[in-house]
């Protein structure tokens, strides 16, 4: 398997598509990367000289903000909001969706599952 940036990207695939495995790089990233770098996009990844790899590697590096450093900046970013006590922070820190959406229904992956709460028994059921 071809590594790019500290990842296995997929040989198997075209290198349009195994540049998506690199967290920070979507489809038009990918086609951007390659028509910069002037390699066919129908190329398989294992087909790649390892000069082509280097220059899909400088690419990415020198243009993109790619892996830890995305992940970093977007956890820091979001830390900020909760820090200042913004409605989307408050939202991010209660664990709720943060984009408007509705939670009297739907919303579970963020809630989790139900939690049934126990109704009051009424006198006559105690009889």
């Amino acid at each position: 398997m071809p590594r790019l940036i500290g990842v296995d990207i997929p040989h198997d695939k075209r290198i349009v598509i195994s540049l998506q495995y690199v967290h920070g790089i979507g489809i038009h990233s990918a086609h951007k990367i390659l028509k910069t770098v002037g390699i066919d996009e129908n190329v398989r990844a294992k087909d790649l000289t390892e000069e082509e790899l280097k220059r899909i590697a400088n690419e990415v590096e020198s243009h993109y903000t790619v892996e830890g450093a995305l992940r970093r900046q977007v956890s820091t970013n979001i830390q900020r909001l909760k820090d200042i006590g913004c409605y989307r922070g408050i939202r991010h820190r209660k664990g709720l969706p943060v984009r408007g959406q509705r939670t009297k229904t739907n919303a579970r992956s963020r809630k989790g599952p139900r939690r049934t709460v126990a109704t009051k028994k009424s006198i006559k059921a105690m009889r």
